[in-house]
């Protein structure tokens, strides 16, 4: 779960102080904030940690946007920083 719990911090975090970002900034800052450390190829936990954030009703995407952006559905869940 370290890999996982990283990104979910880094999503989490990152829309706690953006509000809402596009997937493709997410994206980036991703990379170049985690890269340098870990282990793996970072874009790809990322997309998947991010799908399974919102398939948990934690992170939503926001409709008819392109590229998509994301934000924090619930904000209870801002506890789990």
């Amino acid at each position: 779960m370290g890999k996982y719990n990283c990104l979910k911090d880094f999503i989490l975090e990152t829309l706690v102080k953006k509000s809402e970002i596009t997937f493709t900034e997410l994206f980036n800052l991703s990379i170049e904030v985690l890269q340098p450390t870990f282990e793996g190829k970072v874009g790809w936990y990322l997309v998947s940690v991010k799908l399974d954030l919102e398939a948990r009703g934690i992170i939503k995407r926001i409709p008819k946007t392109s590229p998509h952006v994301v934000r924090i559905k619930k904000q209870r869940h801002l506890r789990l920083l």
